[in-house]
């Protein structure tokens, strides 16, 4: 009796003992899960400040601007973005991550209204707002929650990292580029009849780089039983050089890429009503002077 009586005390200490344990174990290990979080710096900046009322801000925007869109719940958004991105190596981050809110997301292209653009973000963007007759993915509802914004979670913890996120190229499977590539992909699949795509005929190399988006992601997601044509514009810089055009070397073989794809393919050199925009900004340019339209 009497050693079956203390042994008693002796095992509870033991069992406090590994609980104090397992208790510092746990702190330890968060803790030093902290400074790895925190001492990873990237190249790229942190999450954008605000990130949460800017997300949730602008889903209401659009759909005030776009009520055909239906009833987004804009918490839930946020929701699954949050959800595609924390506690997760932010140089770990797939397209598939960010699939549910692609989903919930997801919305109707009409037919013939899909204007892809690769080197010729700010015109093309200018183009759209100007006439109203094209849908960039920017001009998406997934595209313009997002565009313009960082993020990226840490590894071991909720939340996001706001002191630095990777950079587009730094890793290949990053916050931000794995985004991009699956918004993209969604955007192609949902496109119809005739897709217009504005490439930079002054832009020094092949008219669409073999890495861009376009080539790799864009093209690829076309349904060829759903597209009707893939119709390419080469706009030249307005004062720059035309380093490509339809007969181009480059520009025919990106022909070649898209016809491979099994889909119609069509070029046009300095579509004119881009040209018409191009010089109504800039009125006083030698070569707009000698524009009519």
């Amino acid at each position: 009796m009497s050693w079956h009586g203390a042994s008693r005390p002796v095992t509870k200490d033991l069992r406090m003992g590994t609980m104090l344990a397992l208790v510092l174990m746990v702190f330890v290990s968060s803790a030093i899960g902290q400074q790895k979080d925190q001492a990873k710096k990237y190249k790229g900046t942190g999450t954008t400040s605000n990130l949460r009322n800017i997300v949730i801000g602008r889903c209401y925007h659009y759909m005030s601007l776009n009520p055909s869109i239906g009833d987004k719940n804009c918490t839930g958004v946020w929701q699954e973005l949050l959800d595609a991105v924390q506690r997760k190596d932010p140089c770990k981050i797939t397209q598939e991550d960010y699939k549910r809110l692609t989903l919930v997301a997801a919305q109707t292209i009409p037919c013939d209204k899909t204007l892809l653009w690769s080197r010729t973000n700010d015109l093309v963007h200018r183009y759209t707002r100007a006439t109203e007759n094209f849908v960039t993915l920017e001009d998406t509802f997934l595209g313009f929650l997002l565009n313009g914004l960082m993020w990226c979670g840490k590894s071991l913890r909720p939340g996001f990292n706001f002191k630095s996120c990777p950079a587009w190229n730094e890793c290949d499977h990053n916050s931000i580029s794995s985004f991009w590539k699956m918004s993209s992909a969604a955007f192609a699949r949902a496109s119809c009849g005739v897709v217009n795509v504005m490439l930079n005929g002054s832009a020094d190399g092949d008219i669409a780089r073999k890495e861009s988006i376009f080539r790799t992601v864009e093209i690829p997601n076309m349904d060829p039983t759903r597209v009707s044509e893939v119709k390419v514009w080469i706009i030249d810089d307005i004062q720059g050089e035309d380093k490509n055009s339809c007969d181009s070397k480059s520009t025919l073989e990106l022909k070649q890429y898209i016809e491979g794809h099994k889909l119609k393919y069509s070029c046009i050199d300095n579509y004119r009503p881009v040209q018409a925009l191009q010089c109504a900004e800039n009125p006083d340019i030698a070569a707009c002077k000698q524009c009519k339209y």
